[in-house]
Formats: C-alpha cells, sequence, structure tokens
C-alpha cells in the first residue's frame, strides 16, 4: 500500500484522512468519514457514512463497514483466519452500522471460498474481543472486554456475552441470553436464559434482558414456565418439549422450542 493522496480517492469533501494514515487508493470511504493516525486500509476495504478510526486500526482484506461505526486504537479488522484449514481463498468480513468496537478487537475473514464473517448493527465488542472465522453475530450484542468466539459460533440479537468467556466452535448462542464472566461455553445456549461457570450451568431466565427489550408479563410467565419444565423438572429434552408444544403461544414461547429442536453440532445445554 503507498500513503493516499486526497485528490485521488477522497471522493466526499467530508471525508478527514490525518496525514499519518495509509489508505488504498482503490478503498472506497463514504461522507464523513474520519481516518485517524497510523491506521492502515487495505484495497478493497470498504467504510460507510459516518465511521470513525480514531487511531492505529489496521483494516484488511475483502472487509465492508457500515455507517456510523466507532473503531478504537490497535483493532484489527479483516485480517486472515487462524484455521488451519485456511488456504488463501477469497473470504469476507461483513459490519453493519453503528457498532463500538474498542481497544484490540479482532475480526477474522472466513475460512472457505467466498464465506464470510458476519456483524450486524449497534452491538458493543469490548476491549480484547476475538471473533474468529465463519462467525455470525447478531444486533445489539454486548461482548465484554477478552471474551473469544472460535470458529462457526452463531450469537442471536441482544445477548450479554460476559468478560473472558471463551464460546467452542460451532456453538449457538439464543437470542437475549445472558452468559456470566469466565464461562467455558461448549453447547448451545437456549434463547434467554442465563448461564455461567465451568461446567456451564442454566440458572434461570434472562429477567434483566427481558426487561431491557420490554418483553410483555404474558410472555415472561410463559417462559418461566416453559424454564421450569425444561430445567426444573425430572422430564427429559424430548418429553419436556412434548410437553410444552400446545401450551406455549407466543412468538417468544415458540422459538425458544424452534431452537431446542434445531439440528446441533454441539448439543444443548440441559441443566
Amino acid at each position: 500500500m503507498r500513503q493516499l493522496k486526497r485528490d485521488v480517492v477522497t471522493a466526499h469533501a467530508s471525508v478527514s484522512i490525518h496525514p499519518l494514515a495509509v489508505v488504498h487508493p482503490a478503498a472506497l470511504l463514504g461522507r464523513g468519514v474520519e481516518i485517524g493516525p497510523f491506521c492502515l486500509i487495505g484495497e478493497q476495504v470498504r467504510i460507510g457514512d459516518g465511521t470513525k478510526l480514531l487511531s492505529n486500526v489496521i483494516i484488511n482484506g475483502q472487509t465492508s463497514i457500515g455507517r456510523e461505526n466507532e473503531i478504537h486504537p490497535f483493532a484489527v479488522l479483516g485480517g486472515t483466519s487462524q484455521d488451519k484449514k485456511y488456504r488463501g481463498e477469497v473470504s469476507f468480513v461483513r459490519i453493519g452500522d453503528r457498532n463500538v468496537i474498542r481497544e484490540y478487537v479482532t475480526i477474522n475473514r472466513g475460512t472457505g471460498a467466498e464465506t464470510e464473517t458476519v456483524i450486524g448493527d449497534d452491538n458493543h465488542l469490548l476491549a480484547g474481543v476475538h471473533i474468529a472465522h465463519n462467525c455470525r453475530i447478531g444486533n445489539r450484542v454486548v461482548m465484554s472486554n477478552l471474551a473469544s468466539l472460535a470458529g462457526h459460533v452463531i450469537v442471536g440479537d441482544n445477548a450479554n456475552i460476559g468478560g473472558m468467556v471463551g464460546v467452542h466452535q460451532f456453538v449457538r448462542i439464543g437470542r437475549t441470553a445472558m452468559i456470566g464472566g469466565m464461562s467455558r461455553v461448549v453447547k448451545d445456549i437456549p434463547p434467554f436464559m442465563l448461564v455461567e461457570g465451568n461446567p456451564t450451568s442454566i440458572y434461570g431466565l434472562n429477567t434483566v434482558g427481558l426487561k431491557r427489550i420490554n418483553m410483555t408479563a404474558e410472555t415472561v410467565a410463559e417462559l418461566k414456565e416453559a424454564y421450569r419444565i425444561l430445567y426444573r423438572s425430572n422430564l427429559n429434552l424430548t418429553s419436556a418439549l412434548e410437553h410444552l408444544r400446545d401450551k406455549l403461544h407466543t412468538d417468544e414461547g415458540r422459538e425458544l422450542i424452534a431452537f431446542l429442536q434445531e439440528e446441533t453440532d454441539r448439543g444443548v445445554l440441559k441443566r
């Protein structure tokens, strides 16, 4: 890469690029983009309107970033997969809008030709977070300091992953689940649940998270009953699901049942 020439790349007068930043002339920058000192921006990078790179940010590979993101020093986005199966094939990172990406966050490209790692909108990724190849993160997810996702992890909307949590490859984390700090996650976490520990255990509903998304009282009551049948009765999972099949009428109740019935690589956390 060579240092950016303003008259070559800056499509909009509102773009601000520090003289000590290095931006490839082919990179596409939206209106109001700010690139601070010592940032390195690769040839195939796309950055949407209003996104700010504070300083010392590296973005490379086939990486597209949406609008109004805030990216802090020493984040590395679009780095090659750390998977031993990666052979240099073209793969992608796609990041949505209004994310806060703090210091030393790393987000890797996919393993496999034309695969991608996807981050949604309005997420908050705290310092030291690592998101490996082929992960898919929803919207409004919080990952606290040093939380790490191995490859192919799926995280639903509004999930909250505590500090120093380690998540195994191919795990699914359901919507509005809460994982306590320093937990070791090797099985799927159902939506709306509160889990923590090593080994990880389910302790109840994520009631704080349900309040934050304005869950109705009817829905909370239904999920509490589902939790009781699933995790506090003597029924196995198959029998519990059969018992609940005709008792859950809200969208969230049906979502919980659907999650538990979906095909899984790692199995679902049951207790």
